[in-house]
């Protein structure tokens, strides 16, 4: 991967030219697309088959943000979400290269230091592996569980992108902003890069936008490819695109579960059409029964 990726280990699994990352198993169950005995594994199992795509060369790891679903959400976006500083700091202590990436953090539900702290001190502990994927956040009534405010988010959102950038390996940092202002307070331990990668979730023009201005990488959910692409056709004919000093990442995830192993063929067909949309990257779901199987489909996939 290009511009964002000034540190951290190489990675060495790609298809079709694009780096491959792994939706963590277990940690979080997608209601379309988490495999059944993801429900009743253990720590034990995701252990293994994060060492597993560690040593394989797997490009990152997955951890996502939800404190609390609504119940009449529960259908659409899944219950189970592993808290990420949390997965991803026990998953830094038993992996030595691969990246660990929340994906994704929404932005309101905490102060841009807290976030820093957080992940400034997974990024000690790992060795500099931390990416933060961010979002705005879409569920009103979480926000009010959490007394967030769910008006006028994007602007916060965009505001706290900004104090993180400028906070980030700093030990004492200042930022004055819209919606934030810190100055005169310490922030130890600090990271150990003077920057981290930060990709911008969402699935609208508006999303983009804030990835080109203001990340490092776009991880959009819920287009289709032809809409993926149209986005980013008009997304770089932009003042902002064209000032940008590196690359975008556009890390795509395809709506299914892969089996590398049985069907190596459309594997590549379908990482292919994604490249060919403007992905840069793929975060995969891959179909498995058993944690010895989903290894398997890790060797699959390394083999590709």
């Amino acid at each position: 991967m290009s511009g964002s990726e000034e540190s951290g280990a190489p990675w060495s699994v790609a298809v079709e030219g694009l780096p491959v990352g792994l939706v963590t198993p277990v940690v979080t169950m997608n209601p379309r697309l988490h495999n059944e005995w993801e429900l009743t594994a253990t720590p034990a199992d995701v252990v293994a088959i994060a060492a597993a795509a560690d040593e394989l060369g797997f490009h990152h790891l997955t951890a996502s943000e939800h404190v609390a679903v609504p119940r009449s959400a529960v259908t659409k976006r899944g219950a189970r979400y592993y808290d990420p500083v949390a997965t991803l700091s026990f998953l830094a202590a038993r992996t030595e290269r691969i990246r660990l990436a929340t994906h994704v953090l929404v932005l309101g539900y905490h102060h841009p230091l807290a976030i820093v702290k957080r992940y400034s001190t997974l990024d000690v502990l790992s060795g500099g592996r931390v990416v933060l994927g961010v979002g705005v956040g879409s569920l009103e009534e979480e926000f009010a569980l959490l007394d967030a405010s769910f008006d006028g988010r994007g602007a916060r959102a965009d505001d706290a992108i900004r104090a993180i950038r400028t906070a980030w390996g700093e030990a004492v940092p200042s930022h004055s902003g819209a919606h934030y202002s810190f100055e005169g307070m310490v922030v130890d331990p600090r990271a150990p890069r003077p920057d981290v990668p930060i990709w911008v979730g969402g699935r609208t023009a508006r999303s983009l936008r804030r990835a080109v201005e203001l990340g490092d990488g776009w991880v959009p959910f819920g287009l289709r490819l032809d809409e993926v692409r149209v986005l980013l056709d008009a997304a770089r004919e932009t003042d902002a695109w064209a000032g940008r000093r590196r690359g975008l990442e556009v890390v795509l995830h395809p709506d299914e579960l892969l089996d590398p192993a049985g069907a190596p063929d459309h594997v590549r067909e379908v990482a292919a059409a994604h490249r060919g949309a403007g992905a840069t990257a793929l975060n995969v779901r891959l179909r498995h029964r058993s944690r010895p199987e989903c290894i398997e489909q890790l060797h699959a996939l390394a083999e590709l």
